[in-house]
């Protein structure tokens, strides 16, 4: 039974009289899978017939993806995917008559990404955007009445992508993935003389990405406070901070108590509190990680009785790291502020 023939068939049945979805540096690779949703696909003409309300439905379907791709380190990335959609027929539906219909609609094919991470925003939580363009081939099986017939056809193919991706701590360069994808397909494809118009996806995929040579991750340490003594009354304290934080732990509101005490025994001019962080995330958002920290420290100051005016903050952000380090480590005694009494 030819193409045509069958989604005749089916058509007639519905017919009235009157017929009408941290920067990467280097080589990563990425799966995903997740659920499609077809909007319904208009079929603009059956032989010599056209019409404007004629379409074909589908029930929902899956999809996956494999992707590899390369981090220019600024955020961008450009990667080379295949995916595979699959949405089972449903019905051929006119002017509010139906008729139902067996049979699947399958599309395969590669496409070329360009996408941008947002990896100012936290280095904990990565949204990003991206657009696509490919082709695509399209394998309608349809089955009427216990006849059926199956034909391929390809069309040019674009997509716009978002999503957002949370780093696994225990595995670097490991992420897990999230996002929502629109896939269009440019329409008027023949299948022996019937033509479907424009064919518009909504994915949305969970997966998993690995991007190669990512730093390994520090054993744990804990956060350690060590004065370093100046004078009989130390002059210099260091307050340490959790990972991606500012907020002050109980022992670090002890340093700052302490340091505020011993200020009022010893001559001073000022209060100098610096902040620092370790090398992981960007050097823009460690920069100002750094600057609420020294401001956290400063605010406990004066409430601890050091007067606002005699306090100065500067934050330095990744640079003069207490332990030496590579990029994207994340050292706990890199992440801290100090007090200097001067």
């Amino acid at each position: 039974m030819k193409f045509r023939n069958a989604l005749v068939a089916a058509t007639m049945v519905a017919l009235p009289l009157a017929a009408q979805a941290q920067p990467i540096s280097g080589l990563y690779v990425g799966l995903g899978a997740g659920v499609n949703i077809m909007q319904d696909e208009p079929i603009t003409s059956l032989g010599r017939f056209s019409f404007n309300d004629l379409n074909l439905q589908t029930n929902l379907g899956g999809v996956g993806v494999a992707s590899a791709g390369w981090g220019f380190g600024n955020g961008f990335r450009a990667e080379f995917e295949f995916s595979y959609r699959y949405n089972g027929l449903d019905k051929i539906a006119l002017n509010g008559r139906s008729a139902s219909i067996g049979g699947s609609e399958q599309k395969f094919g590669p496409m070329v990404n360009v996408l941008y991470d947002f990896t100012t925003l936290s280095p904990s939580f990565v949204p990003y955007v991206g657009v696509g363009a490919g082709y695509q081939w399209v394998n309608e099986n349809i089955s009427v009445g216990g006849a059926s017939a199956s034909q391929t056809e390809g069309a040019f193919a674009y997509q716009g992508i978002i999503g957002a991706a949370v780093p696994v701590s225990s595995i670097p360069g490991l992420s897990v993935t999230a996002e929502y994808r629109f896939l269009g397909l440019s329409g008027d494809r023949n299948y022996d003389g019937v033509k479907l118009g424009n064919d518009f996806n909504h994915s949305v995929l969970i997966g998993l990405r690995y991007a190669f040579g990512a730093a390994p991750a520090p054993a744990p340490m804990a956060p350690v406070a060590a004065p370093v003594p100046a004078s009989p009354i130390s002059r210099s304290y260091l307050v340490f901070f959790d990972w991606d934080k500012a907020d002050l732990t109980d022992r670090a509101r002890q340093i700052v108590a302490e340091a505020a005490a011993n200020s009022t025994k010893v001559q001073y001019t000022r209060l100098e509190v610096n902040g620092y962080t370790d090398t992981s995330g960007t050097p823009k958002y460690n920069q100002g990680l750094s600057v609420r920290r020294a401001q956290a420290v400063a605010a406990e100051l004066v409430k601890d009785g050091v007067p606002k005016n005699a306090i100065t903050i500067q934050g330095f952000g990744e640079t003069h790291p207490l332990v030496p380090t590579g990029a994207g480590v994340r050292e706990p005694q890199n992440r801290r502020v100090e007090i200097i009494i001067k």
